[in-house]
């Protein structure tokens, strides 16, 4: 649907300039999220075929806790960007 934006309130017309950025932030915020994949399937291996004392590391640094952590700090750090280049007007 053409200019759907508009029919959301507190939305509105976004520059080429603009959209180019947010859409870069998008294809960045997914490579990130790409590479936290990868840390996780790293430390997955680890757990699964890794020594005791690897093991242990694991649990004691909460490696998997971190990686979360990691993920969603990706997430709100794109999404505040994305926000700052759309500046959406604040809810009344």
């Amino acid at each position: 649907m053409d200019n759907q934006h508009q029919k959301i309130s507190g939305y509105r017309d976004l520059f080429q300039e603009e959209i180019d950025l947010m859409n870069e932030a998008k294809a960045l915020e997914a490579e990130c999220l790409a590479f936290q994949k990868t840390v996780m399937r790293q430390l997955s291996e680890q757990e699964e075929h890794g020594t005791l004392e690897e093991k242990q590391r694991l649990r004691e640094a909460f490696a998997h806790r971190w990686a979360q952590i990691g993920k969603e700090d990706i997430e709100t750090g794109f999404m505040a960007l994305v926000r700052a280049v759309a500046q959406p007007q604040p809810k009344e």
